[in-house]
């Protein structure tokens, strides 16, 4: 059914569709209306689970990993400085092979403080063996939450999934989403089942010390996992296809870049308005292009490569920094090109919209203009200084 919805509402009833029976989380904008909303359906009757009110943000990470430990179907979502509170315990949900599913609404971190979109707060966990996916807009954000309990709970996969959406800019933004019918969100997702969990009447221990004999062996074990979820994710997507009829997840996404000679590279919701410029561009007999990374980590490189190794310029426009370095995207598409057969010539990396800074169509032609011209690494666009 089409709603003309909130992003945050949109996330609600998509996490409802999913049958989670427990969900904590603590109120931290611009998450908050996600959890309200989902309260509210509880309380209304309309949802069967148990939402357990929670002190931080620290313990509604811990009661999602305890439930999710006992084979619970379990939900939470935080931002931002939450999101950094929770960081001990995200590791330990991933450490563990927890296949919990967590909204990130994507919001700048302190300090100074500042409430807007970016996504250095997801960043951080990019090593935490977290499955991160990355949404454009609020279709793709309802579509998302529902694949992410299919790819999380795969046999080969179970390690825990974030989908990130931007701050404001989706969580509060209203557009039209078509909420899919419960009977093929059961078709598409079965029920969970934990064969390792926390039981009473089989006693056992999850998540217990590791001596140097044993750690490196568990540490590679989720990185088997993330090499497997590379597989995985594209057919839960064309699964996904072939049950409500369109397109949505997988691995990344490109626009335009067939014939390109300039491709920005970029995750979120930021893609759109690169693709209008791109159009534009093309109006004007310019080949642009864009890629756009759905799925962040782990990360695609094979399929991002065969995508770019003929794209001579190559921009990456990302809302977050590795101070000291370069972006996070950057660093790493970097890593994937450089020394390989093709025709990149270069790659350029920019820093935009930081603390929610207006991404404006100027600032996105700049940033084509600048790529005929000397490489950067880590540019910011629109600074104002002096």
């Amino acid at each position: 059914m089409k709603q003309f919805i909130e992003g945050s509402k949109a996330v609600a009833l998509a996490v409802k569709l999913a049958r989670p029976g427990v969900i904590s989380a603590y109120p931290i904008t611009p998450q908050t209306h996600i959890v309200e909303e989902l309260a509210q359906l509880i309380a209304d009757g309309e949802m069967k689970a148990e939402f357990v009110n929670v002190e931080s943000e620290h313990s509604a990470a811990s009661v999602v990993l305890g439930s999710t430990a006992t084979g619970v179907r379990s939900f939470t979502a935080t931002s931002s400085q939450g999101f950094l509170l929770m960081i001990e315990v995200l590791f330990n949900i991933a450490g563990m092979r927890l296949p919990l599913v967590m909204t990130c609404a994507n919001r700048a971190i302190s300090a100074p403080l500042n409430i807007w979109n970016d996504q250095q707060d997801s960043m951080t966990a990019r090593d935490s063996g977290w499955i991160q996916l990355y949404a454009e807009n609020n279709q793709e954000v309802v579509d998302l939450h529902i694949q992410a309990y299919k790819i999380a709970e795969n046999k080969e996969i179970m390690l825990p999934v974030m989908v990130c959406m931007d701050g404001f800019i989706l969580t509060h933004g209203a557009e039209v989403v078509d909420i899919p019918d419960q009977t093929l969100v059961d078709k598409f997702l079965p029920a969970f089942e934990l064969s390792d969990k926390l039981d009473i009447n089989n006693p056992k221990t999850l998540g217990a010390f590791a001596d140097p004999d044993h750690y490196t062996e568990a540490r590679y074990a989720m990185q088997v996992a993330n090499d497997n979820a590379l597989k995985i994710i594209p057919q839960v997507a064309d699964e996904f296809k072939k049950i409500f009829g369109r397109v949505s997840g997988g691995l990344i996404e490109g626009y335009r870049i067939e014939d390109a000679e300039q491709v920005i590279v970029a995750m979120g919701s930021v893609v759109g308005t690169i693709k209008d410029v791109v159009d534009e561009l093309r109006a004007e007999g310019k080949k642009a292009g864009v890629l756009k990374i759905v799925t962040y980590r782990p990360f695609p490189a094979e399929v991002v490569y065969r995508a770019l190794k003929d794209i001579p310029q190559i921009a990456v426009l990302e809302k977050a920094v590795s101070l000291g370095a370069s972006g996070p995207l950057h660093i790493d598409l970097k890593s994937v090109l450089c020394g390989r057969e093709g025709k990149i010539s270069r790659v350029s990396g920019f820093v935009i919209g930081l603390g929610g800074r207006d991404i404006t169509k100027n600032s996105i032609r700049e940033v084509f203009d600048s790529l005929s011209k000397e490489e950067v690494s880590c540019k910011f666009v629109g600074l104002k200084l002096g």
